[in-house]
């Protein structure tokens, strides 16, 4: 009895150990959960960072200017947010924060029309009502998108509104075109089929924009004090990424199962409408993970014309570290 008392406490108190010894890092998400937010919860509901030894913590945010700024001050130590919005960030203010792998190798920025509007490429739209969020990222990239195709912003009726308008817009006609991100397009397809009506997707990636958007960051000071951690976590993030993108019903499992507002079934189909953001032609050249130093200066030259910032405000290489890739 005594003996197995002890084995008992022995086994208590190396459990208890190995809880303690494990690294806490805190994960700054950029927006609210959903599936394209899965990896952090898939990692932690698989098990991915216990293996690295360590606890992840997850931090709500607000768009990329709050998740930045939160990692900048040490509120968080890694997160998730795009890259161009922390290239600008960098130019202007030398925020404390870099890239160090990629997982959205194309931006998400689209338009999206119904199938019956006839609207079928972006030279369509010209003299359309086209609606849009007054806070996305895309509004700034729009006249770029334009001009690759043609048009300009005066060819359009650009009209702002509430997101969660926009597919009631397009579907009930009180728009021809919505811009949005990629991220909803199973949301949208779903309204549309409720309507008896379809849409036409057009990624602005496949019409000329094409450049780096989400990314996991880290603060410089999370980096140079705890790199064997940083390495670990990136690790852990990298096989989260892979195992969500080719198990989109169990990521949406396992993202419920932390947060129970993200309707699972919704979560995988986000999932598996976004595969394409994670795995195309970039990665197929260039390689899961990697960050090459000729599209990094070209999603710089975007991101500066899009924000009215000068070339010259930054070395886009120093936005990116590449020593935390997993071998």
């Amino acid at each position: 009895m005594k003996a197995a008392l002890k084995v008992s406490l022995l086994a208590t108190m190396m459990a208890s150990s190995a809880a303690m010894a494990a690294d806490k890092v805190t994960f700054q998400l950029d927006w609210l959960p959903g599936g394209d937010k899965a990896p952090v919860y898939v990692g932690i509901q698989q098990g991915f960072f216990a293996e690295q030894d360590l606890e992840v913590s997850i931090a709500s945010g607000r768009g990329s200017t709050d998740a930045l700024t939160k990692m900048a001050t040490g509120q968080s130590d890694v997160g998730s947010s795009d890259i161009g919005a922390l290239m600008a960030a960098k130019a202007q203010d030398g925020i404390p924060v870099v890239a160090v792998f990629p997982y959205f190798t194309q931006a998400p920025h689209a338009f999206f029309a119904l199938k019956s509007s006839g609207i079928d490429s972006i030279e369509d739209l010209k003299g359309k009502k086209v609606a849009t969020s007054p806070f996305t990222s895309s509004n700034a990239f729009l006249p770029l998108v334009l001009k690759e195709n043609g048009l300009s912003e005066d060819d359009i009726q650009l009209v702002k509104t509430d997101p969660g308008a926009l597919g009631p817009m397009m579907i009930t006609g009180n728009t021809d075109a919505i811009i949005a991100w990629v991220t909803n397009t199973a949301l949208f397809t779903t309204q549309a089929a409720e309507a008896g009506k379809e849409i036409v997707e057009m990624p602005w990636s496949s019409a000329g924009l094409s450049l780096y958007s989400s990314s996991l960051l880290a603060s410089e000071r999370f980096l140079s004090e705890r790199p064997d951690v940083a390495k670990r976590f990136v690790k852990a993030f990298a096989k989260s990424l892979e195992f969500t993108y080719a198990n989109p019903a169990q990521a949406g499992a396992d993202i419920h199962a932390m947060v129970p507002e993200v309707d699972a079934d919704i979560a995988a189909a986000q999932i598996e409408s976004i595969t394409n953001l994670v795995y195309n032609d970039v990665t197929e050249a260039d390689g899961f993970g990697v960050f090459t130093p000729e599209r990094i200066q070209q999603t710089w030259t975007y991101v500066s014309e899009a924000n009215g910032l000068s070339e010259d405000a930054l070395d886009p290489q120093t936005a990116v570290n590449m020593s935390f890739m997993p071998e």
